[in-house]
């Protein structure tokens, strides 16, 4: 584990890691209130910026064409370099044209950071460390969160938006301008294809992703609007919430990463998708908005069991389609997002508990399809590529 963490490219991805998570919790917790008390945006606005908010996660295989030209590690932190800037620049532009200009700026960051941040973690660590990497990477993480959600409990209104999106934005962009001044890599790692790939034997990780995806949309867009709109909860409820969660995932994603390289993915799929069952049939009639708000939490901690759809396929995988591999993937994972939510907003119109009984379903077809795991790896032998 310690020869794990003194790794130069795990120091790297972890810095670069902790910017991209503090940045977007930072602009996550800032974006309502400045939309609505700064520039006095409706719910019709809040939609067309969030649903365009995911459209650089939809565009992530156009990153395999920047590999053209530009080494993947340099691109990471480039990417850091944007969502810094963003989230730095949100506070000068209070309107709605200006919100979407820095919106799409962070997003595009963001969303391209994490595919490569997926695809140099599975590139440099081998099959049996990758899950672990995964999972101090998540456990990192949900450190850096806890200490973002404090600071705006402490300090949120003893400074002025622009303050405070500087405050964030500034660390950021200095971090990765010394990030584009560091070569981790290392030259014994197998060169990636510079085109974008699809391969019928890799049907399953497509299939999975997407429905990850599509689970993860129902969690996002309906699960604290449940607790708001049902329970009543207030904002410092939800806040405690989001504490809470990131405290647990500190200790629980590491062990989560351990799990699956000690049982391997069949495994700890299959027990995230029977529990999700339970969790999104749960949502749909709660009654108490404690057991609402437990159900939040597990549906949090179970997100981090989806490390397993990316280890699995780095063990199908051909080590040269990696890269090309990761950014088709995030492109998978986010056709739900563009059209789930306003499906199921119509369908909340109808009837709240359709979405989730959708999710419940959806956390069904995952179940049968893992069972297609290669038998040699339901039982945790990787194949030889």
């Amino acid at each position: 584990m310690q020869k794990l963490k003194k790794d130069p490219m795990y120091r790297y991805l972890l810095v670069l890691t902790l910017c991209a998570t503090g940045g977007l919790l930072a602009w996550r917790t800032l974006f309502d209130n400045f939309a609505v008390q700064a520039i006095g945006l409706d719910g019709y606005h809040i939609g067309v910026i969030q649903s365009l908010r995911e459209v650089p996660g939809f565009l992530a295989l156009l990153v395999v064409y920047v590999l053209l030209f530009v080494k993947e590690h340099k691109i990471a932190a480039f990417s850091i370099l944007l969502l810094g800037l963003g989230v730095c620049l949100t506070g000068f532009f209070p309107s709605f044209y200006g919100l979407i200009a820095t919106t799409m700026l962070m997003s595009f960051g963001f969303h391209y950071f994490e595919t490569m941040n997926q695809s140099l973690t599975m590139q440099y660590f081998d099959k049996s460390n990758s899950p672990i990497i995964f999972g101090l990477l998540r456990g990192r993480a949900a450190a850096c969160n806890v200490v973002v959600a404090l600071f705006f409990l402490a300090f949120a209104d003893s400074f002025s938006f622009k303050t405070m999106y500087l405050s964030f934005g500034i660390p950021i962009i200095i971090v990765a301008c010394f990030a584009l001044l560091k070569n981790p890599s290392r030259e014994n790692i197998p060169l990636q294809h510079k085109n974008i790939i699809y391969r019928k034997k890799y049907w399953l990780f497509y299939l999975l992703t997407l429905l990850a995806g599509a689970r993860r949309q129902v969690f996002v867009a309906f699960a604290v609007f449940l607790l708001v709109k049902k329970f009543d909860y207030t904002i410092s409820e939800i806040a405690a919430l989001f504490l809470l969660n990131n405290i647990i995932n500190y200790f629980l994603s590491p062990f989560i990463g351990r799990c699956i390289a000690k049982f391997g993915e069949h495994k700890v799929l299959s027990l995230e998708y029977s529990a999700l069952i339970i969790v999104f049939i749960g949502y749909a009639l709660v009654q108490d908005k404690y057991l609402a708000g437990l159900l939040y939490i597990f549906d949090h901690i179970f997100f981090n069991f989806a490390i397993a759809i990316k280890t699995f396929f780095q063990k199908i995988a051909d080590p040269k389609d990696i890269a090309p591999s990761m950014a088709v993937g995030f492109t998978i994972n986010h056709i739900a997002a563009v059209l789930l939510p306003m499906i199921g907003g119509l369908l909340w119109l109808i009837d709240y508990k359709i979405p989730f009984f959708a999710g419940a379903f959806l956390s069904v077809i995952s179940l049968w399809a893992v069972q297609f795991i290669p038998a040699q790896l339901k039982k945790n032998v990787p194949p030889d590529n």
